[in-house]
């Protein structure tokens, strides 16, 4: 049996992780689990797989969990706030945690789980995007995993399984495309949330959603490739292809391509991270190439969605630019899920603090530094608005 913490356990990552669990026939089991403030949630994932350990970032939400225990007699020890995150992160009793939290959140609790020896499995774009040297550094240093949960990434990390990196010439990320895929900048000018949440294939979080729709998580994504596969950004190429079956794929130096492809399930690669080196049996719907048809790959439009050459330029600009990017990102698209700016000023916003914040880039890369210079990005943003 393999024990194991989620943190962000009832978002989309987490509830289909869940879903994994169920189906392994006792070969998971659920420890630890964190939340922000889903007390409903939290209490039905209690009563469902019996938890040793909770924490929830809301502290009145975390007493009313407690409360909850005591008067039904359930043997779940309860956290709060950011130590109670860090604590489920490192259990002694926990094997591997899945990092689902969005955002820069997710950071700190992954770096507790690296120094407790806790194999990750990472499905926080942002940990590997502000602090990828710092985070591959400590993975190294005391012998933890870093197990990619994201489609694309799972897909390189299997495609690239029993390869030296040394063959490795190109590494191409595939990406749907989005909810706008094929519109023009004078098309997106008044997009609503509610159509900036619809995307065509993948269940995902609200900010993930506005993410894609912007190409920003493509970008991500670049940034994560770069830090997890020791990949130039010059050989990094981000393809649209829409039916989101090629997951992605690694050219290698002979010119030979290896892709890795199946459902638009993100059960599947969660499963893979929980299980390696083990493959286990099917979970969803598998992959039915008469029903395919065809497959389509296209060029990205960096012109409309500016946010993917923003990625790049902050990647390849390094230190703690990526860190100003993210940070404008995640504030510009609270603000657009909030209804105070419009969707084409989340790019806008972005470049205007890649540049208002061009001389912090100086500064050693640490945690400590990193998590300021988040803080100042987000107040700006919020303040100049």
């Amino acid at each position: 049996m393999k024990k194991l913490s989620i943190l962000g356990v009832t978002g989309s990552i987490g509830t289909q992780t869940l879903d994994v669990i169920k189906k392994s026939k006792g070969e998971l089991k659920l420890i630890g689990a964190t939340a922000n403030s889903s007390v409903k949630k939290m209490i039905e994932i209690i009563n469902e797989f019996d938890p040793l350990y909770v924490g929830m970032m809301n502290i009145d939400c975390a007493e009313e969990i407690e409360t909850y225990c005591n008067k039904n007699n359930k043997g779940t020890k309860v956290f709060s706030g950011m130590d109670g995150i860090n604590k489920i992160a490192s259990l002694e009793e926990v094997d591997i945690v899945l990092t689902s939290l969005v955002g820069m959140i997710g950071l700190e609790p992954t770096i507790k789980a690296i120094r407790a020896k806790k194999d990750i499995a990472l499905a926080n774009k942002e940990t590997l995007v502000v602090a990828g040297e710092l985070v591959m550094n400590e993975a190294k240093k005391y012998g933890v995993k870093i197990l990619p949960v994201d489609s694309e990434h799972s897909a390189i990390y299997q495609s690239l399984r029993g390869n030296d990196l040394k063959t490795l010439k190109k590494i191409i990320l595939t990406a749907s495309g989005g909810p706008f895929r094929g519109k023009k900048l004078n098309e997106l000018k008044e997009i609503e949330v509610e159509d900036a949440l619809k995307h065509p294939k993948w269940n995902m979080g609200r900010k993930i959603s506005i993410d894609s729709a912007t190409l920003m998580n493509k970008g991500l994504e670049v940034i994560e490739a770069h830090w997890l596969f020791e990949c130039a950004y010059e050989n990094i190429q981000v393809v649209v292809h829409p039916q989101s079956v090629v997951h992605s794929m690694v050219e290698y130096t002979d010119g030979s391509i290896i892709a890795q492809l199946g459902a638009p399930d993100m059960r599947l690669p969660i499963q893979y991270a929980l299980n390696y080196t083990e493959r286990k049996n099917l979970i969803a719907n598998t992959l039915d190439f008469y029903e395919v048809s065809k497959l389509t790959f296209e060029k990205p439009d960096l012109e409309t969605f500016k946010a993917l050459n923003l990625a790049f330029k902050a990647g390849k600009i390094g230190g703690l630019m990526p860190t100003i990017l993210n940070g404008a990102n995640e504030a510009a698209v609270e603000m657009f899920l909030n209804r105070k700016i419009k969707f084409l000023e989340i790019s806008e916003i972005i470049e205007k603090c890649m540049d208002v914040f061009k001389d912090e880039v100086i500064k050693s890369l640490t945690l400590e530094n990193i998590i300021d210079l988040d803080k100042k990005v987000k107040e700006y943003v919020v303040s100049s608005i």
